[in-house]
């Protein structure tokens, strides 16, 4: 995928958060805790040979990382101990990153909850409707399954009066910035493209792909494998022992992922100041978020002219999403009238209530 920022004008910008997977059927947040205090709740007989409770793959990457070290019986209880720590205070926490961010001095809970994050969000991603499963004769996805979802009325509005060989430069026009560790759109757009264009093969979807700018300001569980990078692993695929240790190394915390001297934040933020369409779907709208996005302090610089802004706002407050609203306008320099954030809406409902003002023609 591409990662180089342009100055275009033209590209419209999708900032995509927990809400958005979700419609695939994959967890939000609090989801996701209760999913990683389950695997973390590591319980084992006497002498550490056997599991009681809690996640077997990630048992097993605590005693492979216990293995080379000389103290190891003290070190997997020390491991065991972090895996508590996490599960004990995921009801507290606002989000596996906030903990994980606050301890960020202690490598046994970074080490813990990051295979957590990889083990769990993996195991979602196989049980989304995106999911492909590799014993099917016919290895494509159920676009029925997903046609009332926002995936779909995406697809419809990027590909609409576009030719093949028009492709590379509709998709060029796109910017991903994902704060999920999920790989649903990805996946979701190299499976779309080869059902909706047979003439394409995968190979030719792949190349196509690299089009769009694509940015996961905190990592993902691994890269898919037609993107022909290091540390790949399927759409939902379960890694073994050592795939797993491995993986982890995509998890960024919140302070890497923030990194101000970091090239894709340099370059989520050029294309958040130059691109004419900003559309938010599922996202939180974390302060942390936001100023990684486009700082307090950057107000004055002017914005495309005809900038506007969609957003989903489901689920919160009517004078949160008012707030959220004034500090959009404030970051973006626009006035409330160029903002459309909707807390009425999902994902799906915002694109088909929007649908001529979201077009790509």
């Amino acid at each position: 995928m591409a990662e180089s920022s342009s100055t275009s004008a033209r590209k419209t910008v999708l900032i995509i958060g927990a809400g958005a997977s979700k419609e695939a059927g994959l967890p939000i947040g609090s989801e996701l805790k209760k999913l990683i205090a389950t695997a973390l709740d590591v319980k084992v007989t006497r002498g550490y040979s056997q599991l009681i409770s809690g996640d077997h793959d990630i048992y097993e990457a605590l005693r492979r990382t216990a293995d080379h070290n000389p103290t190891q019986r003290d070190l997997l209880r020390s491991l065991q101990s972090a895996c508590w720590k996490i599960r004990d205070a995921m009801p507290q926490a606002s989000s596996i990153d906030s903990f994980m961010d606050v301890h960020s001095y202690d490598k046994h809970i970074e080490l813990c909850g990051k295979l957590a994050i990889v083990r769990t969000v993996l195991e979602a991603e196989a049980k989304s409707i995106l999911f492909v499963d590799p014993l099917q004769a016919k290895q494509r996805i159920n676009f029925e399954s997903i046609e009332s979802t926002w995936f779909n009325s995406f697809f419809q509005r990027l590909i609409e009066s576009c030719k093949p060989s028009d492709l590379a430069e509709r998709l060029s026009s796109v910017v991903l910035i994902i704060f999920n560790y999920d790989r649903c759109i990805e996946h979701f757009l190299y499976h779309a493209l080869q059902n909706f264009y047979p003439s394409l093969n995968a190979e030719a979807v792949a190349l196509l792909l690299r089009n769009i700018e694509i940015y996961h300001p905190y990592g993902t569980v691994g890269s898919l494998p037609w993107l022909r990078q290091n540390g790949t692993i399927e759409y939902g695929a379960t890694p073994n022992t050592e795939q797993l240790l491995k993986l982890i190394s995509q998890i960024k915390t919140f302070t890497e992922g923030t990194d101000e001297s970091s090239s894709a934040v340099t370059a989520i933020r050029s294309n958040m100041k130059t691109s004419h369409r900003l559309v938010f779907l599922g996202f939180a709208f974390h302060l942390l978020n936001l100023d990684l996005l486009r700082p307090r302090g950057a107000e004055h610089m002017s914005p495309p002219t005809g900038r506007c802004v969609f957003a989903t706002a489901h689920g919160i407050s009517d004078s949160d999403t008012k707030a959220i609203s004034d500090e959009l306008a404030t970051r973006s320099v626009l006035s409330a009238r160029d903002i459309k954030i909707r807390n009425d809406l999902t994902c799906s409902q915002l694109f088909q209530e929007y649908s001529r003002s979201m077009s790509f023609t």
